[in-house]
């Protein structure tokens, strides 16, 4: 895919697969909800989670976004990143409020940014910062 075609699937996409390094060498793949801002992926999640600790010993990370059924469907991106992890509430909080409004599809009430605002006080935000890109697209063979 070029660049163009990169970013509109990423945006088009709404899971996006985190892999992380454990500490006994295995990888650990998680799902996310995300946001895309300014070409760089964003999520929010536990600040007790294990990829925020395998990310703190090891900021590199494998971002995949995935599509298709079929063989000659399948598409797909795979990014090669560096992980900024940023606890600041206000930060962590102004992304929970935009994952909110991207996966529930309107703007946020009073009680549905209190929501945000607690959870926040337990998360930390994820900006991934790509370094290499791969993609394929089955579609094109």
């Amino acid at each position: 895919m070029a660049g163009d075609e990169v970013a509109a699937f990423i945006a088009s996409r709404q899971v996006m697969t985190c892999a992380t390094q454990g500490r006994d060498g295995w990888p650990h793949l998680m799902p996310l909800w995300f946001v895309v801002r300014d070409g760089e992926c964003w999520a929010w999640t536990y600040a007790k989670s294990q990829k925020v600790r395998n990310l703190e010993r090891d900021p590199r990370c494998t971002l995949q976004f995935e599509a298709g059924e079929a063989y000659n469907e399948l598409r797909g991106v795979m990014l090669k990143c560096d992980c900024v992890i940023h606890r600041e509430l206000e930060t962590v909080s102004a992304l929970g409020e935009e994952i909110a409004r991207r996966y529930g599809g309107a703007d946020l009430d009073d009680a549905a940014r209190a929501y945000v605002a607690r959870q926040a006080a337990k998360r930390v935000a994820m900006q991934f910062q790509p370094r290499e890109t791969a993609s394929w697209d089955h579609r094109k063979l």
